[in-house]
């Protein structure tokens, strides 16, 4: 294993051929508490700096206070950056979709959405929910549309609707302590060239902390947390997103983009974190 400064961000296309870094920023739990913003911001300026330009966020992550942080991060950098959002599921039926898309623009300060998301499968039907996202895209609010928090089974009832197959990724909670998709859903999505996107990569900070994987990641000369993002980077379609909001770990997560993982590393991180045997429903925060 092998890790170098800082070497240029391996990109990932999606089925337009736009190209985004494979590890980006992500947002979920900014936006709370008023006293934290400056530092919020100042790491997503830093990443930003740093071409982390994919930033991930939500209309759900603090109430709208996360786009709201991502909208001060890019004030005059709007057209270096690719904005990531997600839709609540009670909000994706065909007036209420147009409506909070709207609220999510004003928010982040922009005229268009790069990649629109419904958060998690809800009870509006998927036909009408892919219909509003098409219109959306239509209309130019956003420039393509995808899902998050969906397992096999949904994904196939999605590409089964009319333009179903126009989603553009599926990001899921995926790290070394859940390797659920890698059974039949990451093979799915290399199946149709659909990139993964994977959240809560380090598992809310669990992996940096994780006893064993810190001493084999200190054997290499590298952190636990920066293992655990090399390990989500190895697949060349997934996407990792880690939350950051200091610019000591955003530098951290940064380097970890130059580690090129063994065979030998990824056979000791089989044992301490085995692959999934079987299908199994798919874990989510």
């Amino acid at each position: 294993m092998r890790m170098t400064t800082l070497l240029p961000l391996r990109t990932v296309a999606f089925a337009d051929d736009t190209t985004v870094p494979a590890m980006g920023l992500g947002t979920w739990r900014m936006g709370e508490t008023r006293p934290d913003a400056a530092r919020e911001v100042a790491a997503l300026v830093h990443g930003l700096d740093l071409r982390m330009t994919l930033i991930d966020t939500a209309e759900m992550y603090g109430d709208g206070g996360a786009e709201q942080i991502v909208a001060k991060a890019l004030q005059g950098r709007r057209d270096e950056a690719f904005i990531v959002s997600k839709v609540y599921p009670h909000n994706a039926g065909a007036k209420s979709a147009p409506a909070a898309c709207e609220r999510s623009l004003k928010r982040l300060r922009t005229d268009r959405i790069d990649l629109y998301l419904l958060h998690w499968p809800g009870s509006i039907p998927l036909a009408e929910t892919v219909e509003a996202f098409e219109r959306l895209r239509d209309a130019g609010k956003i420039v393509r549309w995808g899902v998050s928090n969906f397992d096999t089974h949904a994904m196939r009832a999605l590409e089964a609707t009319k333009s179903g197959g126009h989603c553009a990724t599926n990001q899921v909670l995926y790290n070394l302590s859940e390797r659920g998709p890698e059974f039949d859903l990451l093979p799915w999505c290399t199946g149709r060239h659909m990139p993964v996107m994977a959240y809560s990569p380090v598992n809310q900070g669990a992996l940096a902390k994780h006893r064993k994987l810190a001493a084999l990641a200190a054997a290499n000369g590298v952190t636990a947390a920066q293992l655990a993002l090399a390990w989500t980077m190895r697949d060349p379609l997934v996407i990792t997103i880690p939350k950051s909001s200091t610019l000591a770990r955003v530098d951290e997560n940064r380097r970890a983009a130059a580690l090129v993982l063994t065979p030998d590393v990824t056979r000791q991180l089989d044992v301490l974190f085995p692959p999934p045997r079987g299908a199994a429903p798919l874990a989510m925060l």
